[in-house]
């Protein structure tokens, strides 16, 4: 977690999983990025799972994320 002017940003390398298999969740003041892919006949082939506990000052409501077309996830929350 970084602090950039009135936000923070968690940044994550994705860019080996497609946009519907990445899932960002959020809950007591952590974030969770989770992603599966899944091969052809049903198997999990590569799993990614990232927990970060974010600072006391975030506004739990403001969560917002973008993927780069480098495949980059960066999650944004506004600092109170």
């Amino acid at each position: 977690v970084r602090a950039q002017g009135d936000t923070y940003q968690v940044v994550a390398d994705v860019s080996q999983f497609e946009p519907p298999d990445i899932v960002v969740t959020t809950s007591n003041c952590y974030v969770t990025i989770q992603a599966e892919k899944v091969a052809e006949d049903g198997t999990v082939c590569d799993t990614f799972t990232h927990k970060c506990q974010l600072p006391e000052d975030t506004d739990p409501l403001s969560v917002s994320c973008a993927l780069t077309e480098m495949g980059t996830l960066v999650i944004t929350v506004r600092r109170r």
